[in-house]
């Protein structure tokens, strides 16, 4: 084994520079004491913002305002010399002492590709269905020109295609078949869910919202019924007489489109939490067990012992669930007090997966990192979840959300779904013109 990086400042990391990796390396670049460096480490040059992804995906003229530079993640003030990183880079494997990059940094004293650190945010998110999964091409490297070419192939593909099939009925197929229609009105879409209701986790109101407009505007849905996989992935695919791809459902209906969109599937990024150790990670969802504290932990919750009742007795599931019950009770503990989990990785006590979501377990997680590196003897923060929240466009204009637990309709849509927004979380400012102004294009 290569042995690690170390340099005399103490380390914490930041793998993915996402919505709560940004907050985080704000935080503690912000606030730590001297001797303290942040690493964030992404495999893209810039933050993905995901959320507008599937409009640029199908809407051309906005691609660069979905790639937000990260080069001024830490945000500190104008003309501060600091010891803080950005690496470009992909994280091979995680241990509790150090992480495997893919590449070593020399230029910045990494000379061996593992790097010690003395915390860490593990905040990777989801590998995310094909029709949005960028890093879907062994060539593609994660640079900005890349990212943008990969939008604008995406959006030829749906401009010349005649028919849509787009499988599943969560957001992203929503927002999707919605954006589609409202773009290319002569186009047949359909929209296939496996469910009888759409967005299952929040109020019914969304989904009699979201099927109202889906009927309004001639999309074709239908509910209650899953896509036989095999005959999507059938090599080679079975056309009909028009050259269309025909797939089945489980039932045995048959679908014929130009263009199938899968958009399901979304898993947790957390297989390398599972190399490390599998009592981290549930089998049944892939999730990382966490405390409230949002540190990483082994210990089964109550809810965990409770769905594997099944695989055990009565008496070692009872001994299981009161010790689970006793753990609750005490001061919770883990092997792994200095690693963080936090967005869509983290099984959050209930919280949904999403970017504002993973941005406050990030600020629990930082200010207990802050906490433990600061000495103080108080009690590490709690992480409590709020009500499900979420806005779903449904065309450029349209959008359906829910907030505090109150269902409502907008109609204050833009087509860059108001990119420039969020562009200052990164410590960016994102140009009025469609050239984009950042160096690493």
């Amino acid at each position: 084994m290569v042995p690690p990086s170390r340099n005399m400042q103490k380390t914490i990391l930041i793998l993915g520079a996402a919505y709560g990796g940004a907050r985080a390396a704000n935080l503690l670049a912000n606030g730590l004491p001297k001797g303290w460096r942040v690493i964030v480490v992404d495999r893209n040059t810039h933050a993905n913002h995901a959320y507008i992804l599937p409009r640029l995906a199908v809407l051309p003229g906005h691609e660069h305002k979905a790639f937000i530079p990260i080069n001024n993640i830490f945000q500190l003030p104008p003309g501060t010399e600091h010891p803080h990183l950005t690496l470009h880079a992909h994280v091979k494997a995680f241990n509790p002492k150090f992480i495997t990059l893919s590449r070593a940094f020399p230029e910045h004293g990494i000379t061996t590709t593992s790097l010690e650190y003395d915390y860490a945010i593990y905040a990777l998110g989801s590998l995310v269905p094909d029709p949005l999964n960028l890093w879907g091409s062994p060539k593609f490297h994660g640079t900005k020109p890349e990212s943008i070419d990969w939008l604008k192939d995406n959006q030829n593909v749906v401009r010349k295609s005649g028919s849509v099939l787009v499988v599943g009925g969560g957001a992203l197929g929503v927002q999707f078949a919605t954006d589609i229609n409202a773009l290319y009105t002569d186009k047949d879409i359909t929209l296939l869910h496996s469910r009888r209701r759409l967005l299952p986790k929040f109020d019914e109101e969304m989904h009699f919202e979201i099927l109202k407009t889906l009927e309004t505007v001639g999309i074709n849905t239908i509910l209650g019924e899953r896509l036989d996989l095999a005959s999507a992935r059938k090599k080679p695919p079975k056309l009909n007489e028009k050259g269309q791809r025909v797939v089945r459902t489980l039932s045995g209906r048959e679908i014929a489109a130009d263009l199938i969109m899968l958009c399901t599937g979304q898993r947790p990024h957390t297989d390398m939490l599972k190399d490390m150790n599998p009592l981290t990670v549930n089998p049944e969802d892939g999730l990382a067990r966490v405390l409230r504290t949002m540190q990483l932990c082994t210990w089964p919750r109550i809810r965990d012992v409770e769905e594997l009742g099944n695989q055990f007795d009565n008496a070692t599931l009872s001994k299981s669930k009161s010790q689970a019950k006793e753990s609750t009770k005490a001061q919770p503990t883990t092997p792994y007090p200095h690693i963080f989990v936090v967005g869509d990785c983290a099984d959050a006590f209930g919280a949904i997966q999403a970017g504002h979501t993973a941005y406050y377990q990030t600020e629990v997680a930082a200010r207990n990192i802050l906490t433990l590196v600061r000495g103080n003897a108080g009690p590490l923060e709690d992480y409590m979840p709020g009500l499900p929240g979420i806005k779903v466009s449904l065309g450029i204009t349209k959008s359906v959300y829910q907030s505090q637990g109150v269902v409502g309709v907008k109609y204050d849509g833009v087509e860059d779904m108001h990119a420039a927004v969020v562009w200052p979380s990164w410590g960016a400012k994102l140009t009025p013109t469609r050239i984009c102004a950042c160096k690493s294009c």
